[in-house]
């Protein structure tokens, strides 16, 4: 360990936001509406979940609770092949995603869509391709479970995480091809401004 510097923190150490501390309040009482808990349960998870400090005091709270995404919903898969693979403009959001950079690479685009999921879950394999995704202003990422393989890992977001919008969970490998995942570039805002002005 170099002088000076912290030990590493595991993740269930990290410090949670107050938008985290409320996503939980709030699949607290959809679970209390459907049933799944009752309402002296719902007080002492709701007094938990609202004194949280880390992920760890949060995370029990909920593991009896079944999945926010819907369990007939199947992970989406993208293989970038040969010829590469990409989603963009509108498309439905699921709370899985796994994608192969294949040979060809692959592009993830979520600017355009309307996602009102509170997490979304994707496992990052770079290949040879290598895998770009782009997420939209205000969503946060959470990387430290990225290993950066022999064409590295870039995060090129920003922390700060708007209310009501998904944290992208990035795991995997930036194998060969490498992995990048950012905000918009300004080509890309200066065309989302074009498409809202039609």
């Amino acid at each position: 360990m170099t002088a000076g510097l912290p030990e590493p923190v595991r993740h269930g150490d990290l410090r949670v936001s107050h938008d985290e501390r409320e996503a939980v309040v709030e699949r607290l009482n959809t679970a209390a509406a459907e049933g799944r808990i009752d309402l002296g349960e719902l007080d002492v998870r709701l007094e938990l979940a609202l004194n949280a400090k880390t992920y760890a005091d949060l995370a029990p709270l909920t593991a009896d609770l079944p999945p926010d995404v819907p369990l007939n919903q199947e992970p989406l898969v993208l293989k970038g092949g040969m010829h590469g693979e990409s989603r963009t403009g509108r498309w439905e959001v699921p709370g899985r995603i796994t994608v192969y950079g294949g040979m060809g690479s692959v592009k993830l685009d979520f600017t355009q869509t309307d996602c009102r999921l509170p997490e979304i879950q994707i496992e990052a394999q770079g290949q040879m391709g290598g895998i770009t995704i782009i997420i939209p202003d205000g969503w946060a990422a959470e990387t430290s479970r990225m290993d950066s393989g022999l064409g590295g890992f870039t995060n090129k977001t920003t922390p700060q995480r708007l209310p009501r919008t998904p944290l992208v969970r990035l795991t995997g490998s930036g194998g060969a091809g490498g992995v990048v995942i950012r905000h918009p570039n300004s080509w890309e805002r200066r065309k989302q401004r074009r498409l809202q002005e039609r």
